[in-house]
């Protein structure tokens, strides 16, 4: 205990680097690169903007999914191997529809995405996992949010369901050691404006989708939650179909963390993405 002490934020915050678009008036481009060595090219302008981001765990009981757009919880796995994509659909996928369900009081989850991130180049490669994101993003739009259930779900089905309330919920943990490297920021979402939020294509090898990267403003507010461990679980929304002041995007980044020892293991972590219908 007294060393994970040491490795807190002595001030209740670091202060480090997010890089934020800098919108030029062409839509920014990111193309997908495959799971494992490969690098994601971006072809737009960045800009480093030291930010404050403050601990987490100092309130996250004031913290809520619909207001603020993130909570940290506890959540117990039975998944012994996260790089095992069938023991994922078999354990994880329930696990999470429950977690997700929990949070947000939906009647009907859907997970329909896995990515496992890791910055140590051997892993990935091993893997097949992805690197972890440093641009400041959230992974929905008002376009590619319903287009996500239209993608997913028969036609008539989808159309029905898009009538009513939607959201798309994500929950990010660490899958092995605690996270000490590279860990993941969050915006609070009553902090971004609108006019914060820079649609961007991305494009992989057989489709198209859209994503908002974030431009800065002094006003974003940002958190992470100091040396996250596996028993614990990040649930944060990129998109909600109502307007009615509650969160609907919440951007996020990797990070340099500046109290992060220097031999600590490298960040392994999987977010996983569901659909969550009223």
């Amino acid at each position: 205990m007294a060393e994970a002490a040491k490795r807190q934020p002595a001030s209740g915050f670091v202060e480090a680097p997010v890089n934020y678009v800098v919108y030029t008036g062409t839509k920014p481009v990111t193309y997908i690169a495959q799971p494992g060595a490969e690098h994601t090219k971006r072809d737009a302008e960045f800009k480093e903007h030291v930010v404050a981001i403050h601990d987490g765990r100092a309130n996250n009981d004031q913290l809520s999914l619909e207001h603020d757009g993130f909570v940290l919880t506890r959540h117990e796995t039975a998944v012994s191997n996260f790089y095992d994509e069938e023991e994922l659909q078999a354990t994880y996928d329930r696990e999470v529809e429950q977690l997700v369900k929990e949070f947000t009081g939906a009647t009907r989850v859907v997970v329909f995405d896995h990515t496992i991130r890791t910055n140590a180049e051997s892993k990935r490669v091993e893997e097949k996992a992805r690197e972890p994101v440093r641009v400041a993003h959230n992974d929905y739009t008002e376009k590619s949010g319903p287009q996500r259930v239209r993608d997913l779900l028969p036609a008539d089905e989808a159309e029905a369901l898009l009538k009513r309330r939607f959201a798309v919920v994500q929950v990010w943990r660490p899958i092995n050691t605690t996270v000490r490297q590279m860990p993941l920021a969050i915006c609070n979402a009553q902090s971004i404006a609108t006019g914060d939020l820079i649609a961007s294509d991305l494009k992989y090898r057989d489709r198209t989708g859209e994503i908002l990267q974030l431009a800065h403003n002094p006003d974003h507010r940002w958190f992470y939650f100091p040396n996250m461990e596996r028993n614990e679980a990040l649930v944060f929304k990129c998109y909600d179909s109502l307007k009615d002041g509650r969160s609907r995007f919440t951007a996020h980044t990797a990070f340099e963390d500046p109290t992060s020892p220097p031999d600590a293991p490298p960040r392994e972590s999987i977010e996983t993405r569901t659909l969550a219908f009223f």
